[in-house]
């Protein structure tokens, strides 16, 4: 369960990444203001393409990648019921009745590993947010060289 939901995580943040790829010719509108050729637009698109892959650093043609690894998931309630209910059992024994205190450390070891599992969610959640917010503020940067380049070769980019 843990692993699948980084896994589903990891797997929801590479679909809306390959989306904003597959939107590439979506992002700008290019006019050739000069009566350039659809030949030369090609050639001017690709080479305007180079350049802001070169200058930014980011290729929208790529698979996006995670700049880094998802966090890992901490805490289960069965865990932590079962760590809680050792404890119990060691606290229940000194006060002389071992099982009440099984029950009561079960109870609040669950408890205590659930809410370190909603953190790691939170954790992971931030990181699928803040994985995407990283790819679409690189994909700005291109766009932005990508459009210069073109304008300075006399097109109208919107």
């Amino acid at each position: 369960m843990q692993i699948m939901h980084k896994t589903a995580i990891a797997a929801v943040v590479m679909v809306l990444l390959a989306g904003q790829q597959q939107a590439l010719a979506a992002d700008v509108y290019v006019y050739p203001a000069k009566g350039q050729s659809p030949d030369q637009q090609a050639a001017d698109e690709g080479q305007c393409y180079a350049f802001a892959k070169q200058q930014t650093g980011f290729d929208p043609m790529a698979t996006p990648t995670a700049t880094s690894s998802a966090p890992e998931e901490e805490g289960s309630v069965v865990g932590g019921a079962a760590r809680g209910a050792l404890v119990g059992v060691a606290v229940g024994a000194i006060a002389g009745d071992a099982g009440k205190g099984a029950a009561i450390g079960a109870a609040s070891g669950g408890l205590l590993g659930g809410m370190r599992r909603n953190s790691t969610r939170r954790e992971q959640d931030q990181w699928a947010d803040d994985q995407a917010r990283n790819y679409q503020y690189n994909r700005d940067n291109y766009n932005r060289a990508y459009s210069a380049c073109l304008q300075g070769r006399g097109y109208t980019v919107n």
